[in-house]
């Protein structure tokens, strides 16, 4: 449903907009990775089987007509933040419009989803491809995203004299100039890097061309004598361990009496293009070597997140081939090492649309993390597209105002030479075969790292699912440690205890089958970060002083946390 006149221009030309942002998800402008994007999403839809399609639309058809007579039996989700209002329930119309949409939506699903899921001659990864479609077709075309199709942005509209439709179209335009066309997630106007974000007291006590690395102020009295070291993604900002105060990992595990170290990698531009995984490992060895002399020890404990688990499993390797065992334990979370388990990123797995990215960071130097954004956020269209485009064009408001928005909107590039490398990471599985890639001069074997492991999934993540974090657990030798967070990706590591909807599961040994493992777990209320900080202390010495280790740190800094890098903004 459409709005009259200039309205009807404003919303269909905006809504092309956002749609074009779908197809440069990842390459910006570019075209070559446009066509072969949707070239893959076509290619699915030709594998589905054509029968299906008629007993679907007789299926909508028949439904169709119980919507229009009043006796349609279906119900609306009182989770789906778009039918909330009571006008969905109570006004005939919007009650009759909205099953019309959830009908087709049921057919949609039916013949590009679930048709993919009952054949299973079709590869996962079309699969994927088909829900990313059905999600991003079905999303798009909801009638909240349009004023007259939404009840409460039409009420607003009415009760604000017009005020709200106005605020809208004038964020509209502002966000077509300044945010590439799609609606901003967050007014980060609040947010202070070392005041109110990243705000824990420390200091840089070592720096190199690609990382800083930050060691906290203990607060307690005694300490464990292992530090760890957090190491964090390229692809973001550090501080997303470093939020608020009551929501920083940091604060957190430095009240347990860990010494807590983190890196924060230099943001790159085109000079640092030649920067991949040779590069980042042997910052990794030198902040180590550095951490051993701030703490006066010879033992670290690694901890890895996303991507930084990456990173962490081929500087573990590197030691391993080295036969240096400085490393006493390593906490991976939301790490995925093994790109054959399915999951919704597998959707991009094809090979024509990888080499054209490929070519356009090599072009460029980096890629740039506003790009990476775009793909993420096509992921799920509903929550991180759409809600925001209801929010700031048809109700008129500024986005929230939150810490892990403002965190998720200051990106980082990728080098492009780090870039490719994840891309055949991903493509061809690498890591998980033995041999297959080479870092320092030593092959990768998993199998060699024998130190202790804490590895994290959440139950809710759809950029690293849980089940491929359960394989990152067994990929590995030695002694391991499932944990199975609640909430997504980010949400599951910003989890402080505290808060009531939080919860882990706990079981045996992570063999076997993922979803065996969790039918056997036992689930607890809390955060998973307890037991972290309970397995790390087991791993981490017996306490000692705190004086005379933080008078050690205080003699390495260099500039008060949060240091320069995290300040850089490179284009």
């Amino acid at each position: 449903m459409h709005t009259k006149g200039s309205q009807r221009t404003t919303h269909s030309g905006a809504a092309r907009s956002l749609l074009s942002q779908f197809k440069d998800v990842i390459a910006g402008d570019e075209g070559s990775p446009r066509r072969e994007l949707l070239r893959s999403v076509d290619s699915t839809l030709r594998l589905l089987r054509p029968g299906r399609v008629a007993v679907e639309a007789d299926r909508l058809a028949r439904e169709s007509l119980k919507v229009a007579t009043g006796i349609s039996q279906v119900e609306f989700d009182q989770r789906d933040w778009r039918f909330k209002d009571p006008a969905w329930q109570d006004h005939p119309g919007y009650r009759r419009l909205g099953q019309l949409y959830l009908a087709w939506c049921a057919f949609i699903n039916a013949v590009l989803k679930d048709g993919a899921d009952a054949d299973s001659a079709i590869d996962w990864r079309d699969r994927e491809r088909a829900k990313l479609a059905a999600d991003i077709l079905t999303s798009t075309l909801a009638p909240t995203n349009f004023l007259l199709g939404n009840p409460a942005a039409l009420r607003e509209c009415i009760d604000s004299h017009g005020k709200s439709l106005f605020a809208g179209t004038r964020a509209f335009i502002d966000d077509l100039r300044h945010n590439g066309g799609l609606p901003r997630i967050v007014d980060d106007s609040r947010f202070t890097l070392g005041d109110n974000l990243a705000a824990s007291a420390g200091a840089v006590v070592h720096r190199s061309d690609m990382l800083e690395l930050i060691g906290y102020t203990p607060t307690t009295e005694q300490v464990y004598p292992v530090p760890t070291l957090i190491i964090a993604p390229q692809i973001n900002k550090y501080y997303f361990m470093d939020l608020a105060p009551g929501r920083s990992f940091v604060e957190y595990a430095t009240a347990q009496g860990v010494q807590t170290f983190i890196t924060s990698w230099r943001n790159p531009g085109k000079l640092e293009a030649h920067w991949d995984l040779n590069a980042y490992t042997d910052a990794l060895l030198d902040a180590v070597d550095a951490l051993c002399e701030v703490t006066g020890g010879e033992q670290v404990n690694v901890m890895g997140l996303c991507s930084g688990g990456i990173q962490s499993s081929l500087l573990l390797n590197t030691l391993a081939a080295r036969g240096d065992q400085r490393v006493r334990a390593a906490t991976f979370a939301v790490t995925l090492l093994d790109w054959n388990v399915p999951g919704p990123v597998g959707a991009f797995r094809s090979s024509p649309l990888l080499q054209a990215v490929r070519r356009l960071s090599r072009h460029r130097g980096v890629l740039p993390g506003g790009d990476l954004a775009k793909m993420f956020v096509w992921l799920r269209p509903n929550d991180l597209v759409w809600s925001y485009w209801v929010n700031n064009y048809l109700m008129g408001n500024p986005p929230p105002s939150f810490d892990i928005l403002a965190w998720n909107n200051d990106s980082t590039n990728l080098p492009a030479a780090l870039h490719s490398q994840f891309l055949d990471l991903y493509e061809h599985n690498l890591i998980c075969e033995s041999g297959a890639l080479d870092v320092l001069g030593h092959p990768v074997d998993l199998k060699s790292v024998s130190c202790d492991r804490f590895v994290v999934g959440a139950i809710a993540d759809h950029l690293t699912p849980w089940q491929g974090c359960f394989r990152s657990a067994q990929l590995f030798g030695g002694d391991c440690t499932f944990v199975l967070s609640n909430a997504g990706h980010i949400a599951s590591l910003v989890n402080p205890p505290g808060n009531a909807k939080a919860s882990y599961f706990t079981g045996p040994a992570p063999t076997g089958d993922a979803e065996q493992w969790l039918a056997a777990a036992s689930k607890h209320s809390g955060s998973w970060w307890q037991a972290w900080a309970e397995w790390t202390a087991q791993r981490s010495g017996d306490p000692v002083g705190a004086a005379d280790i933080d008078a050690r740190r205080q003699r390495h800094a260099i500039e008060a946390a949060p240091g320069r890098y995290v300040r850089e903004r490179t284009g």
